[in-house]
């Protein structure tokens, strides 16, 4: 039987997450990357065990290296088994907690970098990445995505020219938010072999990667080589894709000890503390068992990812669109729309729908908005409603 996972405005209103309480109660939220759904019963089913045992003491160690149950050898073997890792295997020494997926953007950049270092990111981005470069004193080398016409695509030829001996890092979101691209091997390979060429050591978040629509395959960063697995820190969670970033945990993955070695060098482990119990647990459970919950939700995801894209063509041309491959995110180019202020404000004020500011993603961003639609078909359905409404009021159809 069906999980039961879709759930209620008024539900979703009596909970604590930021999602549903940042805007007044006339407002849809469909901004930061939250799905309006319940978590796997396995899941549910961990957190309560550790409940009704009153678990609350301070570990030790369980959950985290230690055999088929800890988080490390969960997340090997749930790498592994969904993704094509290639001559790559993973090996479960070379994973780190971390409570916070951004601790694991910041620590690499303070272990490998030095304040003035270029660190490179594809835009528009998801904000941290370009926090985590202007709070260090790194320098950003930003390599915007180019429209080839079906897609944004990296700018390779970009990339090289922009590359300098004082460039260290590569950051890439992959799956990209907020774009939705699932990047090619092409595009990848492409990357590696800059990385390869200038030394750069690259930090690949790869936490939407549950989150890919039929006709797409994720390709793991680390998987493309050994070289290039061994200057590669893999930053992962089963926050996006089940649904549970309130629990706190994630993880980096060194593609080499070696690595992981000179990371320690610089980079004490007591720095960036460690999840808690209750998340831990809540990962293995999801990585174990919620494979036949996370089907479920990304065939919803998939069929409003479609009613999105149907919608925009039909009734919202004006916007600049392309359907995500990846994520449950789309990228909204509302620049044509002339709307003399920020789209986001626009639509807050005018359409009473909470969005994602488009120019928090750097310079790229700006005129953009970012749609959450992993929420339910009547939700998506009314946020797509006020907007077109707000679009018309705005830019009159011609009589």
């Amino acid at each position: 039987m069906a999980e039961k996972f879709e759930q209620s405005i008024e539900e979703m209103r009596e909970r604590r997450g930021v999602k549903w309480n940042r805007f007044p109660a006339d407002v849809l939220p469909a901004w930061v990357a939250d799905m309006d759904f319940a978590v796997p019963d396995a899941v549910q089913a961990a957190i309560e065990a550790v409940v009704s045992r009153r678990d609350y003491g301070y570990g030790n160690g369980h959950g985290v290296r230690e055999g088929k149950d800890g988080l490390a050898q969960a997340f090997a073997d749930y790498a592994c088994t969904n993704f094509d890792w290639g001559s790559h295997t993973v090996n479960p020494d070379g994973v780190l907690p971390v409570t916070d997926l951004i601790q694991g953007m910041y620590s690499p950049v303070y272990a490998f970098t030095k304040p003035g270092d270029g660190v490179v990111v594809q835009t528009p981005i998801y904000p941290p990445f370009l926090d985590t470069i202007n709070a260090t004193g790194r320098r950003l080398v930003e390599n915007r995505l180019v429209d080839d016409g079906t897609k944004l695509a990296v700018d390779i030829d970009g990339l090289k020219q922009l590359v300098d001996d004082g460039t260290k890092m590569l950051m890439v979101p992959n799956p990209h938010n907020p774009t939705g691209r699932v990047f090619t091997r092409t595009e990848l390979e492409a990357m590696a072999e800059v990385a390869l060429r200038h030394d750069l050591i690259v930090v690949s978040d790869e936490i939407h990667c549950d989150l890919v629509y039929s006709g797409h395959k994720h390709i793991p960063f680390a998987s493309l080589g050994p070289e290039i697995a061994a200057r590669t820190i893999t930053l992962t969670s089963a926050t996006k894709g089940f649904n549970i970033p309130g629990l706190r945990c994630a993880l980096m993955y060194f593609g080499s000890l070696e690595l992981k070695d000179r990371f320690h060098q610089t980079m004490p482990a007591r720095l960036l503390g460690a999840p808690n119990i209750i998340g831990i647990d809540a990962t293995v459970a999801a990585w174990r068992h919620g494979q036949p919950w996370l089907r479920e939700v990304m065939a919803v995801c998939e069929a409003n990812r479609d009613r999105l894209t149907a919608f925009m063509a039909k009734e919202l041309p004006q916007i600049g669109y392309r359907p995500p491959e990846a994520t449950y995110l789309g990228w909204l180019d509302c620049r044509p729309l002339n709307l003399g202020t920020s789209p986001f404000q626009y639509f807050l004020d005018h359409a009473k729908v909470g969005l994602m500011e488009g120019a928090n993603f750097g310079e790229a961003g700006v005129g953009h908005v970012r749609v959450n639609f992993g929420t339910s078909p009547q939700i998506l359905e009314e946020i797509l409603t006020r907007l077109a409404q707000s679009v018309r009021q705005a830019v009159p159809v011609p009589a």
